[in-house]
Parts: structure tokens; C-alpha cells; sequence
């Protein structure tokens, strides 16, 4: 739920989870947050009313943004040939042309990247750059369709990542958000839809945020402990 924190902090923004199809509401954009079983987690939604409710919601041309698992959900179809989640095949959301293979290798990595051109309501996010870490097991397909952003490992080659189709966006990328530049792009993307002013959209830089908080923690931890000893014994 981290992924999400940094769309949190911005006033002009709501962010709400839910679990029932009771409690969904009328979103502006839905975010589907990764998942430690894919295909279990989109069997229960498809249980409980929430997978038919996210289907009309982009049936209206209303965006949909997937990250790692949501990300798988939102393709064509899911594989799990070595039963490393739920085993066998079953559909998914079919928003975007992939499929999700499952394998017995788990990717674990920080990544940079950049948006490429991207379609839909969020248009404005072509050529801003971001920074995360995939982990995640699977491997996503890309049948057709415009890839969403180019990714790296330092000092690697770059490598497509995700897809966007019209208002449908899915990444691997955890932290995608964690850009002032792009959590203030999506925002205020919605209050233009909405006929609202995007003008005072205010962010907040992850990244500086989370080294602030490290430093008053450092910062506690020297006043509570003494750190000669802890020296002598390190």
C-alpha cells in the first residue's frame, strides 16, 4: 500500500481502499495494488462483485491504473504451469492485450525510467521519469499495444515496461508514483476532468520525505542509545 503515499499526501486527492463492491463508490480512477497471489486475488474479485464494477467503471472511459499484480490482472489471460501461485490457466480483466506466464524465477531489482508516449487522460505523464523496484513473480506478454514507459537497472540496457491501452495503465514498477511530477500529473489530470481547478496542485518529493524521516529516526536512535559502546562493539 506504499505505492500509493504519495498520491495520499496530496490535498486535492481522496484515496479510498475498498474490499466490497458495496463500498466502491464512484471513483475517478481506480488503482489496482500489487498482490502476493495474482490469480487467487482476482478469483476473489470476481467472487465479490469488485472485478464486474472495475470492467464498467473503464467502460466508460474512466481510467484504470495496475501496478505489478494488478498490473497481471488487468491482461488477457493468466498461466501458472508450475503451480508457484494458484496453478492452471484462467482469464483475467482483458483491459489490456497480455498474458501473464508464471515462472519458477522471482524478479527482484530497482529500476529507473521514463514514460513514453503515453495515450488517454494522462497523456501529460510522455517523457517524465521515475524511479522504483520490481518484485514479482511472472512474466507479462505484450501481444499488441502501446508500451507504457521504458525502464533500466543501473547500468543495464533499457527494457520495455507495462502497457497503456486508451485509459488502461499497467507497470511493474512499485514506486512509480513516488515522483512529485507524476503524482501531480495524475491529479491534476482528474480535476481537469472533473471541470476543476488544477492550478494548486501540491506534492510532495518521496524520496526527500523518506531521508527526512530517516534522519529524525538517526537522530531519536543517538539520543537513546550510547553510541561509543555501540562503536566499540561494531
Amino acid at each position: 500500500f506504499t505505492d500509493f503515499n504519495a498520491l495520499e499526501s496530496i490535498p486535492s486527492a481522496s484515496v479510498r481502499y475498498v474490499d466490497t463492491a458495496a463500498s466502491f463508490g464512484e471513483p475517478d480512477l481506480i488503482l489496482l495494488p500489487g498482490t502476493k497471489n495474482t490469480m487467487a486475488d482476482l478469483l476473489w474479485m470476481r467472487q465479490n462483485g469488485l472485478e464486474a464494477l472495475v470492467l464498467k467503471h473503464a467502460a466508460k472511459g474512466k481510467p484504470v491504473f495496475g501496478i505489478c499484480g494488478g498490473y497481471q490482472m488487468l491482461g488477457r489471460t493468466l498461466k501458472d504451469p508450475y503451480g508457484v501461485e494458484h496453478g492452471g490457466e484462467m482469464a483475467g480483466l482483458g483491459l489490456l492485450p497480455s498474458t501473464t506466464v508464471f515462472g519458477r524465477d522471482k524478479v527482484r531489482t530497482r529500476v529507473s525510467g521514463t514514460f513514453e508516449t503515453v495515450q488517454g487522460i494522462f497523456a501529460q505523464l510522455s517523457g517524465v521519469s521515475f524511479e522504483g523496484y520490481e518484485i514479482h513473480m511472472g512474466t507479462s506478454l505484450l501481444e499488441e499495444g502501446a508500451v507504457l514507459s521504458s525502464i533500466a537497472e543501473t547500468g543495464e540496457s533499457p527494457k520495455a515496461d507495462g502497457l497503456n491501452q486508451g485509459n488502461i495503465y499497467g507497470s511493474y514498477v512499485h514506486g512509480i508514483f513516488d515522483s512529485e511530477k507524476v503524482a501531480k500529473t495524475i491529479v491534476s489530470a482528474l480535476l481537469r476532468a472533473k471541470g476543476l481547478d488544477d492550478g494548486q496542485v501540491a506534492g510532495i518529493d518521496m524520496a526527500a520525505y523518506k531521508e527526512q524521516q530517516y534522519d529524525l529516526l538517526a537522530d531519536g536512535i543517538r539520543q537513546s542509545i550510547d553510541m561509543d559502546l555501540l562503536y566499540q562493539i561494531v
